[in-house]
Formats: structure tokens, C-alpha cells, sequence
């Protein structure tokens, strides 16, 4: 029935959107008029589209980035000007840690420029 599918999500600045997922997270893009095509790992693809003033960041975690090793992919990803979130749950470097957290995987949070909540994490 369905021949595809992917998920999409606003920004309010897509020239901004498209210069941190390309540039900064590594992202192949393709522009549209109407919006921007990312294409993630494993062959899935994620769209953003420009909604400006009216656009409202996701209150979730709205896309899961996997890796080996959470330390180097967070001081790869401050190297690059990412700015991690904090919570009461993660350590000084904004991770949370599954041993002392008793909950989930390594993980850590930061925000896309539109205030898209985003992680990486360590599969289990």
C-alpha cells in the first residue's frame, strides 16, 4: 500500500537548519523549494521544512543519533560549537550515564538552531 515512508519536522530559519545538518552534524542534503531532504544512516530520510514565526521547537527528542563512544562523539560534537543540554540526571559534560542513572542507555542531548531536540546515544 505504502511505497515509502520518512518523518518530518519545521524550522524557523532553513538556511540555518541546512548549514548545522550539513556542516555540523555531516548530513547529506537536498534542497526543494519547499524544504529539505536529510539523508541519515542506514538509508532513512528525515525532511525539514521552513514555518518561521509560527514554528514551535519539538518538546521531544525528536531524532536518535547512534555511536560507539558517547565521550568522543560529544567532545566531537563541542568541537564543532554544540552546546549540550543539562539535566538532573546527566554529569558535567551533559551525558547521561546508564550505571548511575539505572535508566536507558549512554545518552546525551543538545537542540538543533530551531530548538529541535536531538541525541546521541550508545545502543545496548
Amino acid at each position: 500500500m505504502f511505497k515509502t515512508a520518512f518523518n518530518g519536522f519545521s524550522v524557523s530559519d532553513a538556511a540555518e537548519a541546512r548549514k548545522f545538518y550539513r556542516d555540523v552534524l555531516g548530513f547529506k542534503l537536498t534542497e526543494y523549494e519547499y524544504g529539505t531532504d536529510i539523508e541519515l544512516p542506514g538509508g532513512a530520510r528525515l525532511f525539514f521544512y521552513p514555518k518561521g514565526a509560527d514554528h514551535k521547537p519539538a518538546t521531544y527528542t525528536m531524532l536518535n543519533l547512534t555511536v560507539d563512544d558517547i565521550d568522543k562523539a560529544v567532545a566531537d560534537l563541542e568541537a564543532k560549537g554544540v552546546e549540550f543540554e543539562h539535566y538532573e540526571y546527566t554529569d558535567e559534560k551533559g551525558i547521561q550515564r546508564a550505571l548511575a542513572s539505572g535508566n536507558g542507555p549512554d545518552q546525551a542531548w543538545f537542540k538543533d538552531p530551531a530548538g529541535n531536540i536531538i541525541s546521541v546515544l550508545v545502543e545496548a
